[in-house]
């Protein structure tokens, strides 16, 4: 059984950093592809971030230059280092494996003005 498990959230005020850590089990880690979507209240989930078995990147136009997906095949984790953050992006963060559509628990992340 895939398990994908969210760490990192907070609290943290506008202009600061965080960094989210997905553990992932139960899968072939190498052979997936892995993303970072966000919820915020009210709001439809979206995407942020995907990066690909090769290591290849996308991101959300909202969130490019200021947030960087990578992983661990080692580790069996994908982690999302987010930089310059705003209130808009508050929000609860989840992660996704995308050979099976499974996702995690996700994290709450809040940004203060």
């Amino acid at each position: 059984q895939v398990q994908l498990v969210e760490s990192g959230g907070g609290l943290v005020q506008a202009g600061g950093s965080l960094r989210l850590s997905c553990a992932v089990s139960g899968s072939i880690f190498s052979l997936n592809a892995f993303g970072w979507y966000r919820q915020a209240a009210g709001k439809q989930r979206e995407f942020v971030a995907v990066i690909f078995r090769s290591g290849g990147t996308n991101y959300a136009d909202s969130v490019k230059g200021r947030f960087t997906i990578s992983r661990d095949n080692a580790k069996n984790t994908v982690a999302l280092e987010m930089n310059s953050l705003t209130p808009e992006d508050t929000a609860v963060y989840y992660c996704k494996n995308l050979g099976d559509n499974s996702w995690g628990q996700g994290t709450q992340v809040t940004v203060s003005s």
